[in-house]
């Protein structure tokens, strides 16, 4: 009976464990759905540079256009115009390369986020195997022993 006692209570700990266990399993599942949630804003924000950089590139293209006919229209007026519309071009180009820049750095950026979430990600798929393994090999003992008690009685 001590020894059933014994068991008892090891089982009974070893449940208390896979509690524990499956616990820390939620939780780190609620830590990836975080994880994931992050990244998805990054694309979002990502996309919606990427639809900046074209308005932009759009933008340019037109001032381009507007200049080319002013030039057209009228020498005299041409040069001011021209003028206005190169600072115009060079403050948009100037414009499409900080957005380029900061486009980059959201690539990088999520880049860098999706190898830690699948660094993390594997950590934690580790973590699970290993606490299966332990979960299966602390079966195999209550099994055993179960077979053994049964044995000597």
């Amino acid at each position: 009976q001590e020894e059933k006692k014994q068991l008892t209570l090891k089982v009974e700990e070893l449940e208390r464990k896979l509690e524990s266990t499956s616990a820390q399993n939620i939780e780190f599942l609620q830590v990836i759905a975080k994880r994931e949630e992050s990244i998805h804003q990054c694309q979002l924000r990502l996309e919606e540079k990427s639809h900046e950089c074209s308005s932009l590139a759009r933008q340019l293209e037109m001032a381009i256009e507007d200049a080319k006919r002013q030039v057209e229209q009228a020498r005299e007026r041409a040069v001011s115009r021209e003028r206005a519309a190169q600072s115009k071009m060079l403050d948009l180009e100037t414009q499409l390369s900080r957005n380029k820049t900061e486009l980059n750095q959201l690539h990088r950026s999520k880049e860098d986020a999706e190898r830690r979430y699948e660094s993390r990600l594997q950590d934690l798929r580790d973590r699970l195997e290993q606490s299966e393994s332990t979960n299966r090999s602390m079966q195999n003992y209550v099994q055993f022993l179960k077979a053994s008690y049964d044995n000597v009685f």
